[in-house]
Order: structure tokens, then C-alpha cells, then sequence
């Protein structure tokens, strides 16, 4: 038996004062195939605009740092006023951005008002509910980490719980006195719960912080984003053993309706993808160069070969240093250049000085382009192109 409460938490109420209200729902909702309204008017249909649009989150950290990787890109979000929800980027022609909130950016995916969006693929698991439409273009972002996971007390019935079997065994969840659990995710929630073997289960959301719950006595787990887990510790809850619903960071998604159907949509997809799988694998990575004395580019290959943090990405570049020595030119020193993970820098320092490397500058890199990216090409194979 699953449920679901609207629960509202507002701190300044006393709990008698609090309203309740609750409705039966199915065990597991089941995902639509496109919404029928949006904002109480019909879905657009795909061609019925030329311009190509972006949805970026609007609010928070979440957008900041949307921005901030999109800036280092080279595709900085130009919006003439802070107050506006449309902008553009001027290096992708016939793009508008559009500023909304993350779970409206999967609706209006799904409905034809956008194109492309960023969001966590906790949103998108939530809202777009394995819809066909979406498809997820890059799933590693690098930013907005954090984990949907469910989290019980620490104390009383709860004290030695330490797994969701352990949680499903518990004698206490019937139909009549079913685990009551907290969240924001009505989707995910009892989907999860069922695979997990919980047949006793009730859901209620509520506006505010959901780690206040079980303290209040209206919920005995909850099911809630975490970062670090430092506020369910602060509030005496913990997670459990095989309670993590899903890993999640910001994704790039698209619209295969748009990408297939809308003119310019899969040329600015591509052109996205690349820049920032250009700037990703960059991250943390530097060019070393350096100048080697030896009797040939292959022998000098050999010695950078021999040490296995100079290998670079495909192997060492090695030209030769031409200086004129009385008045004829010579090669005497070879120059190598290789690309080097920030971790390993300074061990690889050394191992090109011990190998006879001298005169090192280290740079570091913006940008990676590979001939091509597998994550196009794996893309055209969802679309079947």
C-alpha cells in the first residue's frame, strides 16, 4: 500500500495548527508520455518557432555554476537585464536562453517550448520519468554532485537499523501503521521503494526542511538530496545501506524531437558537446616542455618512454632545438612536450630531470579537442542518424 500526504512545514505554526491533506495513489506513479497542458495551455507544437532555445536553472548554486562552466566555454550567457528570463550567447546564432526553474526546464522539454537544458539528472529522473523525448546528452558535468538518498533516525526503534532490508524486516510497517516517509520526489520515491521490497509505505512533501520530519513525529524516514550528509547528522538521521536512490550532477539534455525535426538544434548540440568536452578533459591537466640533450628524436623518446608518468596522452612530442655553433647549425638538444594530470606534475618533474630534462615550463591546459567526441557519436545512434 503506498500513499501520498501533502504535508506543510512551517516552523512558526504549532502542529495542531498545521493543515493536512492526503490522497490515495497508485504504488508506483506510471510516466506519461508528454504532457497534455503546460501552465494551463496546450504543448507548442516543434515547428511552430525558428529560434533554437536553452533552459538554464534560473536560481541558486545550481545556476552560478551553470554560467560559470558555460563562460569557460567560451559561450558566456549574455542577459542585458539581471530581471529578465531570456538572454542569449552570442556565439551560438539563433539561440535564446532561457532562465527557468530546473524542474519547468524537463516540462517544457517535454512540451516543445525548449530545445536543450542543464539540470541535475535528479531532476530529470523526477520529472521526465524515463520519457523517450529525453535524451541526455552529456551525464557528467563535473558540478552540482549529490546523492538522492533515504535517510531514518538515529535513535529509538531505528538505533540498530543499518540497511533498507533491515528497514523492510522491521515488524512495525503494516497497512494499518505503514513507514510514513518524507519527500519531494512523488516519482522516484515509490518506485524505489517497491523495487527495495517495502510494501507498507505512505509519502508526504512538505515545504520546508524536510530533516525536521521525524523530530516532529510526522514522518519516521525521509528521502532528500545529500552533499555532504553533514545536516542529517546536525539533526540525528542517518543513511542506510542500499538507500541510495541515485547519484546525481548536472547533465546536458535534449528534446529528440527538436534535435530531429527543428533546423540548427543538432548543429548547436554538437557544437556544445564539444566545447565542453573540450574544457572537461582540460580540467587538471598541464603542458610540461622541456629541453634534452641526445643523438636522436627516437632515442630521446626512448628515455621520456621508460618512465611511466611521461607518457602523455598519446606519447611525447619531440622536435629538434637548432642553435648555431661556430657558425654551423647544430641539434644537440631535442625539445619534448607532454601532457601531465595535475596530481602527478611534480613526480613527473622529476622523473624528466632524472632522465636529463632541463629548462621545464608548465602551463596549463584550457582546452582538449579530440578528433571527435564518443559522446557524438553516441548521440547520433540514439536518433538513429
Amino acid at each position: 500500500m503506498f500513499t501520498t500526504m501533502n504535508l506543510p512545514l512551517h516552523a512558526s505554526l504549532p502542529l495542531s495548527s498545521r493543515s493536512w491533506c492526503c490522497y490515495a495513489s497508485l504504488s508506483v506513479p506510471q510516466p506519461q508520455a508528454e504532457p497534455q497542458l503546460l501552465n494551463g495551455n496546450p504543448p507548442a507544437r516543434p515547428l511552430d518557432r525558428k529560434e533554437i532555445r536553452l533552459g538554464l536553472p534560473s536560481k541558486g548554486r545550481m545556476s552560478a555554476d551553470t554560467l560559470e562552466l558555460l563562460k569557460n566555454c567560451q559561450l558566456s550567457v549574455k542577459q542585458v537585464n539581471p530581471r529578465q528570463y531570456v538572454a542569449e550567447i552570442p556565439q551560438l546564432s539563433n539561440l535564446e536562453v532561457w532562465f527557468q526553474r530546473p524542474k519547468d526546464i524537463v516540462r517544457k522539454l517535454l512540451s516543445g517550448d525548449l530545445d536543450l537544458g542543464i539540470v541535475g539528472l535528479d531532476t530529470v529522473s523526477e520529472h521526465g520519468q524515463c520519457n523517450e523525448d529525453l535524451i541526455i546528452v552529456h551525464e557528467a558535468l563535473e558540478y552540482g554532485d549529490c546523492r538522492l538518498s533515504l535517510a531514518i533516525p538515529q535513535y529509538g526503534i531505528f538505533e540498530n537499523v543499518n540497511s533498507v532490508e533491515e528497514l523492510a524486516k522491521m515488524p512495525q510497517w503494516t497497512e494499518d501503521k505503514p513507514l510514513r516517509v518524507a519527500t519531494g520526489f512523488s516519482y522516484l520515491g515509490p518506485k524505489f521503494m517497491k523495487e527495495s521490497g517495502l510494501k507498507h509505505v505512505t509519502f508526504s512533501t512538505a515545504d520546508g526542511a524536510l530533516e525536521a520530519a521525524p523530530a516532529m513525529g510526522i514522518a519516521d524516514a525521509i528521502l532528500d538530496l545529500v552533499s555532504s550528509g553533514t545536516t542529517l547528522r546536525e539533526n540525528n538521521l542517518k543513511e542506510i545501506k542500499g538507500g541510495v536512490v541515485l547519484e546525481s550532477q548536472a547533465v546536458l539534455i535534449a528534446s529528440r524531437k527538436s534535435m530531429i525535426q527543428r533546423k540548427g538544434v543538432l548543429e548547436t548540440t554538437h557544437e556544445m558537446l564539444e566545447r565542453l568536452e573540450a574544457h572537461l578533459r582540460a580540467i587538471g591537466q598541464f603542458t610540461v616542455t622541456a629541453n634534452m640533450r641526445g643523438s636522436s628524436a627516437e632515442e630521446v623518446a626512448e628515455r621520456i618512454l621508460s618512465q611511466p608518468s611521461l607518457a602523455g596522452l598519446q606519447g611525447p612530442t619531440v622536435s629538434p632545438v637548432f642553435c648555431k655553433r661556430d657558425g654551423k647549425v647544430t641539434s644537440d638538444y631535442y625539445a619534448i612536450v607532454i601532457c601531465v594530470p595535475k596530481k602527478a606534475l611534480y613526480k613527473s618533474i622529476q622523473q624528466l630531470r632524472a632522465i636529463g630534462g632541463s629548462g621545464v615550463l608548465i602551463s596549463p591546459l584550457t582546452y582538449i579537442f579530440d578528433e571527435e567526441t564518443p559522446r557524438w557519436r553516441q548521440l547520433l545512434s540514439k536518433l538513429g542518424l
